[in-house]
């Protein structure tokens, strides 16, 4: 006979403390690989490859994602207590204020060298992440927070925000004309928003970014996903129709089909969404429940382990290799449901999830996590050459450690930095 391994024998991992414990070295192991090794001197930070060398020493390209997610993980280590972590929340920071900063046209170009912009395009997702920036800077006290803060907020309401959606465009020209005729609409820079939106309504207590995230929710998640039994659809055209044969050749941010990753991860914003607005909005936990368990019925690898990157509209596979940012995001939607609607599957999926990223993404040898793997969990470079940014691996470890009632910016300045 089997040994028993469900809960009545394993319990509630995040209540142990060696499992705590464990959590906070991998996270511990993170800040040590970025912080010592990312920081380019030029401006911004280096994508590193997997011994935790720049890929590009001399001619980096610099998403302003990159910039933004390091100042708002060292904005975390910075509440922590982590020696060294307000430094490089300076130096991102000065380089999105100073570079990415458009300050002819307004907001922020999407990527830049040693030379200037390369993309000089306005993105809702770039943007989204400098609102996530400054908000978590702001919780830390940053000089340029403040300013940073009302600039990024001007340009969502003014340039991006389609109140007639709730929600926002995706993009534009360096000068604010629309791109592909002005067709498309994304739920990925949206989904981003809505955890951009909710940590300045923390760091601020402006309702108004509370209500766009809510009305974001309700028409990606309620509506749209509600309408495809809980899966999450990805692109849409001008009026926020599906478009279920959408096709870009970038497969890193607009893939094809369903994304199970992001599925996960709105099913912790959900839920986050749900406990910031008071606990008002009836349908948010079911809807949670349900994205989640249609990830793990459709999108986990039952032989092998992990999640497909993508699926068909028919449930199958298409992109078959797995990548680290649906288990991070896994493992954190695993626990916010243990913690607001405990059950043996989400437990049991939290520890399923967590035994395949120690296995297999947290690479022992040189330190950092594989960002992608091949559908057998070996390391591969087909959509990502190296180890690019912080982001989803810490907040993975550290997103157990504290109440399941907003961002970590809040849980930690909340409890003063106690674990």
């Amino acid at each position: 006979m089997a040994p028993a391994t469900g809960n009545a024998v394993l319990g509630n991992w995040t209540s142990r403390a060696y499992h705590r414990d464990w959590l906070l070295n991998q996270a511990n192991g993170l800040f040590d690989f970025f912080q010592h090794n990312s920081v380019n001197p030029k401006g911004g930070f280096y994508d590193l490859d997997d011994e935790g060398g720049p890929l590009d020493a001399e001619g980096q390209v610099r998403g302003i994602h990159i910039a933004a997610r390091a100042v708002h993980c060292f904005s975390i280590g910075a509440l922590l207590g982590r020696p060294g972590a307000a430094d490089v929340v300076d130096h991102g920071m000065d380089y999105i204020w100073n570079h990415h900063r458009d300050r002819k046209n307004g907001g922020y170009f999407w990527s830049l060298n040693n030379d200037g912009p390369v993309d000089s395009n306005k993105q809702g997702y770039g943007h989204a992440f400098v609102l996530l920036a400054a908000s978590s800077a702001k919780t830390i006290g940053h000089p340029l927070a403040d300013g940073m803060l009302a600039d990024i907020t001007e340009i969502l309401n003014t340039k991006f925000w389609e109140a007639k959606h709730g929600a926002i465009a995706e993009e534009f020209t360096a000068d604010w004309q629309p791109l592909d005729g002005g067709t498309y609409r994304g739920q990925n820079s949206n989904m981003h928003l809505t955890e951009a939106l909710m940590a300045a309504f923390e760091a601020t207590g402006d309702r108004e970014y509370l209500t766009k995230a809510e009305s974001i929710a309700d028409l990606v998640i309620r509506r749209a996903a509600g309408s495809v039994d809980w899966r999450v659809a990805e692109h849409f055209d001008a009026e926020w129709k599906l478009d279920k044969n959408y096709y870009h050749p970038n497969e890193m941010f607009r893939p094809a089909g369903t994304t199970p990753g992001h599925w996960l991860e709105w099913a912790r914003l959900i839920l986050q969404l749900w406990v910031l607005g008071g606990k008002r909005i009836e349908w948010m936990p079911d809807a949670a429940k349900a994205l989640f368990a249609q990830s793990m019925a459709l999108g986990w690898d039952n032989d092998k382990g992990g999640f497909f990157y993508t699926l068909d509209w028919d449930d199958k596979p298409a992109k078959r290799n797995k990548l680290w940012w649906p288990a991070c995001e896994g493992a954190a939607a695993a626990h916010f449901l243990n913690e607001h609607l405990p059950s043996d599957f989400h437990e049991e999926s939290y520890r399923k999830i967590w035994n395949v990223i120690e296995r297999a993404f947290i690479d022992h040898k040189n330190g950092g996590w594989h960002e992608e793997l091949t559908e057998d969990l070996v390391p591969s470079h087909s959509l990502f050459p190296g180890k690019g940014d912080i982001y989803h691996a810490l907040q993975a470890c550290l997103i157990p450690l504290f109440p399941a009632t907003g961002s970590l910016t809040k849980g930690i300045a909340e409890a003063g930095g106690k674990l």
